[in-house]
């Protein structure tokens, strides 16, 4: 039968296949040809035990996608969330985590949470910023349930990895997605216990049919990898249509005296904050060291 790795410890994957967890191991087969099983793998299993849910891995499905950090194959979309308020959102690490994924060629969902105590209606600005860089963007509350039917329409029929800082809700986001999950949390808990309390793994859960929630662990700083300066417009969409007012080939849209891009962000057709972001990218990428 064909099931999707959902984690993966010591050796043994974790398999859902037709509402049931197999614990598997992976034929030898795909060491001798280099391949390693990752979570997100679309595989085919033969099940050795049926009561005991016990089988092999023998064939790898094609890979539509495979990141890097997390280690995990078969990824549609990222969410990242950030909450509007307590703490206010760092842009910064917010266009960051873009450009990661627009390296990584998986599209994004912007959601900010807390719109609940949002005083001063902030979440609406921040979602008609980005909405006009072209991300698919929205405000939710997780504490009183509101956009989360919209953000499962969202993710249905995808497998999704959620991101974000700490302390902006992402848990009880995660954990609204996946109230009514297909999995039963005591079977789950049961089969991989030996890995509960050691290093976190990466582990995908089944929210509902043909849909997995990749849970990644938050981060506070994302540092700009294989990347050149030269390289960092194209990861601010909204720059495109501007670029062709540059007076000069490869402007860098930081000092060059007619800039499409400059103007754009006087006259506001640009964000003044995700511009100044992009400068401030851009001198850490021009001063990074060559080894």
């Amino acid at each position: 039968m064909q099931g999707k790795i959902v984690k993966g410890i010591a050796g043994f994957y974790y398999v859902h296949a037709e509402g049931c967890l197999y614990e598997c191991k992976a034929k030898g087969v795909f060491r001798k040809d280099h391949k390693k099983p990752l979570v997100g793998d679309d595989v085919v299993l033969d099940v050795l035990d049926e009561e005991k849910a016990l089988g092999n891995i023998s064939e790898l499905l094609p890979r539509k996608s495979e990141l890097i950090r997390p280690a995990v194959a078969n990824v549609d979309q990222a969410l990242v969330i950030f909450s509007i308020v307590k703490p206010k959102p760092n842009f910064n690490l917010l266009d960051r985590f873009l450009i990661m994924m627009g390296q990584q060629n998986i599209p994004c969902i912007i959601c900010f949470n807390k719109q609940d105590i949002d005083e001063d209606g902030d979440g609406a600005e921040y979602e008609r910023i980005y909405a006009s860089c072209g991300y698919r963007t929205l405000t939710v509350s997780a504490r009183q349930g509101k956009g989360m039917e919209q953000l499962k329409g969202m993710l249905d029929g995808r497998t999704t990895t959620v991101a974000g800082p700490s302390g902006v809700g992402k848990s009880s986001i995660v954990n609204c997605l996946q109230a009514q999950t297909v999995m039963e949390t005591g079977q789950i808990s049961a089969k991989i216990e030996r890995g509960k309390h050691t290093t976190r793994h990466t582990e995908l859960l089944a929210a509902w049919e043909n849909t997995y929630i990749l849970d990644t662990p938050g981060f506070s700083s994302l540092g700009l990898f294989d990347l050149e300066k030269e390289q960092l417009a194209q990861y601010y969409p909204e720059f495109a249509p501007y670029e062709k007012y540059c007076k000069f080939g490869g402007c860098a849209h930081i000092n060059e005296p007619v800039c499409g891009i400059r103007d754009a962000v006087a006259e506001e057709k640009i964000s003044r904050m995700r511009y100044e972001n992009y400068c401030l990218l851009y001198e850490e990428l021009k001063n990074k060291r060559k080894y």
